[in-house]
């Protein structure tokens, strides 16, 4: 573990953003609402918060601070769904692995969640797929 303890804590934010790929008939049913296991939007933000939340616990080396904001926000496209998390605190180091995580936890929670519709006649899935987990933005000093 990075020793952090002369680090002054100022306010830190990351955004991450990444993007799942879904067949056009999922992404109807998950627009109208009618996927089986509830509401894609409202349970995954949840998953998000609680994964970044849940970080230390996660990644051994990653220090233990207090998350003063997690928000997440979905795009629904016609080809799947982006998925965007802020995370900010005020601390001594960044949280860039919380928006990394939140992010991920997210996607594939909408994984789970449309499963039953993105499986082919054989139980696979040729086509879901999650990519383009990244960083968008990082930063320190006066709150934005």
């Amino acid at each position: 573990m990075i020793d952090i303890t002369n680090k002054e804590s100022v306010f830190r934010e990351s955004i991450a953003e990444g993007f799942i790929k879904l067949r056009k008939e999922t992404v109807k049913i998950i627009k109208e609402g009618s996927v089986e296991k509830g509401d894609v939007a409202t349970v995954t933000k949840i998953a998000g918060i609680l994964a970044a939340k849940k970080v230390p616990e996660l990644l051994p080396l990653c220090h233990t601070i207090s998350l003063t904001n997690v928000s997440l926000d979905l795009e629904i496209l016609d080809d799947g769904i982006k998925v965007r998390a802020l995370v900010k605190t005020n601390a001594p180091t960044g949280v860039e692995m919380e928006a990394l995580t939140a992010v991920a936890i997210a996607l594939l929670n909408i994984w789970d969640m449309v499963k039953m519709y993105e499986k082919d006649e054989n139980g696979q899935y040729p086509t879901t797929e999650i990519s383009y987990i990244k960083v968008i933005r990082k930063g320190k000093g006066v709150s934005q």
